[in-house]
């Protein structure tokens, strides 16, 4: 899933209750919890570093779409062996999408 604000704030401080609208907090720590307030700042670099985690698992979310269901990977391992569907079912997918670095 994608990173939100909520998720950046939830990260810094996961024990904090609040709620916000259009990327404002409005309401902090509403468990009453003492838990301080990230900063805008904080709250933006949580979010950037929550973001790049998730881009650099866009091959893996590429992959996970293109291989085929489960079911039919098992009926072709049955059929096949482990070596044919490796090279028939995993490593076009593998080599479609490498990953990076």
């Amino acid at each position: 899933m994608i990173p939100t604000f909520a998720d950046a704030v939830t990260s810094l401080a996961p024990k904090a209750g609040f709620a916000f609208r259009d990327g404002v907090i409005e309401k902090w720590d509403i468990n009453d919890t003492k838990i301080p307030q990230p900063t805008e700042e904080a709250i933006q670099s949580k979010l950037a570093e929550l973001q790049a985690a998730y881009d650099a698992q866009a091959y893996a979310r590429s992959r996970q779409a293109e291989y085929p269901p489960l079911a039919e990977q098992l009926d072709h391992i049955y059929h096949n062996g482990v070596a044919s569907w490796k090279a028939n079912m995993v490593k076009p997918v593998k080599d479609k999408y490498p990953k990076p670095g």
